[in-house]
This record gives structure tokens, sequence and C-alpha cells, in this order.
């Protein structure tokens, strides 16, 4: 995967669960490239710094599984700034 274009900030917050299991569409790919595990795939909200130095609240997705932590975390979209 290509390398992140943004630095999470401060605590991930929202965090809530899209898919669990088999219901997870890249099992297979995340089973060989990391391990076998109770995978999710989660979504949360965060503070993240893009590269040029943006600060900006963002809902983020990754898969996850016990023992393995957070992989491919990816920006879905920005959050309107109150």
């Amino acid at each position: 995967m290509g390398a992140r274009r943004f630095e999470v900030i401060n605590d991930i917050t929202d965090v809530e669960p899209i898919a669990v299991g088999r219901s997870i569409r890249d099992l297979a790919r995340l089973r060989k490239r990391y391990g076998a595990g109770r995978w999710r795939k989660m979504k949360g909200v965060a503070t993240i710094r893009s590269a040029n130095g943006r600060i900006r609240r963002a809902e983020l997705h990754w898969y996850e599984a016990h023992g393995l932590g957070r992989k491919e975390i990816k920006r879905k979209r920005y959050l309107q700034e109150s």
C-alpha cells in the first residue's frame, strides 16, 4: 500500500465497526499479508495533519485484529469545521 499522506495527532473517537469477519471484502488479502485474526473494518473521527501541514478533523477507516493492531488507516472525508 502507498504511504499515508497524513498523521493522526490525537485519539480516534466515535469508533465503530463497519464490517466483521467474512463480511470484509479484503479478508483473504489481510490474512495473507498480516496473518490470521478476528479482523474488523472500523471507522472513527480524529484530528489529522496532512502532508502540507494543514490540521483538520476527518473520518478515518482502518482494519484491525486483536494482537495485530490497526492496519491501513485511510482518510475517507474531511468533516465540517464548526
